[in-house]
């Protein structure tokens, strides 16, 4: 019993002893354990206590940062609208035809990311393809031609300027809306064989960039009749459903006779859409009718989508076409392409013209185009094509690289600047020849005896229906407004251009019109 009472004394001594120690330690914490009175209150009171200020410290948190969330999100919208009216301000600027950036940065870097002309070539047309479907081509902002300084007649039809694109450029009719809406009047799409073709291998196309300058040797490469003409059915047809005209056959053939009130080829007011045809490469040179079959093939199923037909005999790269510009055979083969031209299905039919050699240039060899021209029926002439010949360099006694003198040795059609004197020349000399038919034999004059008085001898010349003078293009070495005015001026209705723009960029024909106008305003 003493035992049990000792050892409880011990116990109570100790607890007792293990009181104090701990109030002692909590009297020396205390300013510590004040601040974290959770710790130590009871546990009820604990979760009340933790769970009040938790609310009221989410609370007290809230309040603080919502002031400073509202400026953050109002910048952030700004920096979004800056950065947006930014981007917007980028693609107006780099889809303007008059932004320097087409000609001093984009063609020099495709020649430099591209070094393969032809590579460059297909990336254009493939990069302008696509642009056109989401509206993000480059074109010509505002109306331009409005002032109507530019407004010329073709074939009859008011064409809102005389620049127009030659054919090269869009082969197979993929681009011709996106090349109109850079500005030019006429797009002439081709050369387009009866049957596709690969053309000469390559490499076939070269750079001769000091004197922005192109060597070609494509050999008339095409997908072919049937192709290009189901593409241009398929605009047609596209243009039709956009005017609420149907889809379906009669829509189409609506469109074409003129009920759209645009030209059936183009499709937009005063533009004309020339499309240009060309034999097979594996035709025989001497099978005259096997030729013709090529031409009259091509024009059933191209015809009534084209406003101007172009009959290619002038190219440097297919083997014995420019031999076919001999008067005889040239004649047999325009009078069947203007005969085939005339069965087009469609209320107008197209004007047929003749695209001819720059190096056909002899008296005697100009007289029998022009005869076959006149004998044909043919409406014109576009003078001219490439050239065999490798003009010097300009200025004169400039020093060709290494490199562009191997270029120049490279066989095929030379195209650019240095062709524009011979061009201007030729075209003085087609006008003399086009403006009146050639006098073969003089037409019998009546006696007075034998007229019935209601004609004088001398009114008989005025009762005789005068052709009209044949339309001509100029395509040759123009690269600027100056001369394309002096090609006017030579003779010919429009001036066509190819190597300009492979080194003056989608904005040229913007630039030439702008020339135009000012070398026009300052000679009134």
């Amino acid at each position: 019993m003493a035992m049990g009472s000792a050892a409880l004394a011990l116990r109570s001594a100790g607890a007792a002893s293990r009181t104090q120690t701990f109030s002692a330690v909590r009297w020396a914490q205390r300013p510590s354990l004040l601040k974290s009175r959770i710790a130590v209150q009871p546990w009820g009171s604990n979760l009340r206590n933790a769970s009040s200020e938790s609310t009221t410290s989410a609370a007290t948190e809230a309040v603080k940062v919502a002031p400073k969330k509202a400026p953050g999100g109002l910048k952030k919208a700004a920096i979004g609208t800056s950065l947006a009216l930014v981007l917007l301000a980028g693609v107006v600027y780099v889809t303007d035809t008059r932004a320097s950036f087409h000609r001093y940065v984009s063609v020099p870097l495709v020649r430099i990311l591209y070094p393969d002309a032809e590579d460059a070539h297909h990336l254009a047309v493939d990069g302008l393809k696509t642009l056109y479907k989401f509206g993000l081509n480059p074109r010509e902002r505002g109306d331009q031609d409005g002032d109507c300084l530019l407004v010329t007649e073709v074939f009859g039809q008011t064409v809102a300027n005389p620049i127009g694109i030659a054919a090269g450029l869009d082969k197979d009719a993929e681009i011709p809306d996106p090349l109109f809406e850079i500005g030019s009047a006429i797009v002439e799409v081709g050369g387009i064989t009866p049957l596709p073709q690969e053309g000469n291998p390559k490499p076939r196309v070269f750079r001769v960039p000091s004197q922005e300058a192109l060597i070609n040797r494509y050999g008339l490469n095409s997908k072919g009749a049937d192709h290009v003409a189901a593409v241009l059915k398929q605009r047609v047809r596209d243009f039709a459903y956009a005017k609420g005209f149907g889809w379906h056959d009669l829509a189409e053939k609506r469109v074409l006779d003129g009920e759209a009130g645009v030209p059936p080829g183009s499709l937009l007011p005063g533009k004309l859409l020339a499309v240009q045809v060309a034999k097979n490469k594996a035709t025989p040179d001497s099978d005259i009718e096997a030729i013709k079959r090529d031409y009259v093939y091509c024009v059933d199923r191209l015809a009534k989508y084209a406003d101007i037909l172009v009959v290619n005999v002038s190219s440097p790269n297919t083997a014995g076409l420019r031999d076919l510009q001999a008067s005889a055979p040239l004649t047999a083969i325009l009078k069947a392409v203007v005969g085939a031209a005339n069965r087009a299905d469609r209320k107008t039919k197209p004007a047929v013209m003749v695209k001819v050699s720059p190096d056909e240039d002899s008296d005697e060899q100009i007289t029998g185009i022009c005869e076959a021209v006149w004998k044909s029926g043919v409406d014109g002439v576009i003078v001219g094509n490439t050239t065999k010949s490798r003009p010097g360099p300009d200025p004169k006694g400039y020093a060709l690289t290494s490199k562009e003198q191997e270029t120049m040795k490279e066989m095929g059609g030379y195209s650019g600047p240095r062709l524009f004197d011979h061009t201007v020349s030729l075209i003085a000399r087609y006008r003399a020849l086009l403006n009146a038919p050639p006098i073969t034999e003089k037409p019998e004059m009546t006696t007075p005896e034998q007229n019935s008085g209601d004609i004088q001898p001398a009114e008989q010349e005025l009762a005789v229906e005068k052709p009209s003078p044949k339309v001509i293009f100029a395509c040759g070495g123009i690269t600027n407004g100056k001369q394309a005015l002096a090609a006017l001026n030579a003779g010919a209705s429009a001036a066509m251009l190819y190597t300009g723009i492979v080194y003056g960029g989608v904005g040229i024909v913007t630039r030439i019109k702008k020339e135009m106008r000012e070398l026009k305003r300052q000679s009134e």
